[in-house]
């Protein structure tokens, strides 16, 4: 059976060479749509938990860090800047 699906592929498909270049353009719109609700019920959950504890500092200290992070997630634009950035400052050949 297998012999009979393969001689109906079309031989163009099957000479094609193949293609080993690493496709990023929607990575960081996949990271934003998978961690995104991830990250806003944990921070939800271990802001409850401080908030029940009565551990005020340690409920301010998360709550800007959570910001910080919050950004990297939900500015435009800023995953890609900051990939660049990095890869420039390794020295890495950004185009």
């Amino acid at each position: 059976m297998l012999h009979h699906i393969m001689a109906s592929i079309p031989h163009e498909v099957l000479a094609a060479p193949p293609n080993d270049e690493l496709k990023t353009d929607n990575l960081a719109d996949f990271l934003r749509q998978f961690f995104g609700p991830l990250f806003l019920v944990i921070v939800s959950i271990v802001a409850i938990f401080f908030l029940f504890t009565r551990e005020i500092t340690r409920f301010v200290q998360f709550i800007v860090l959570a910001i910080g992070i919050g950004v990297v997630f939900y500015v435009p634009n800023i995953i890609e800047t900051m990939a660049k950035a990095i890869a420039k400052a390794l020295g890495v050949d950004v185009t």
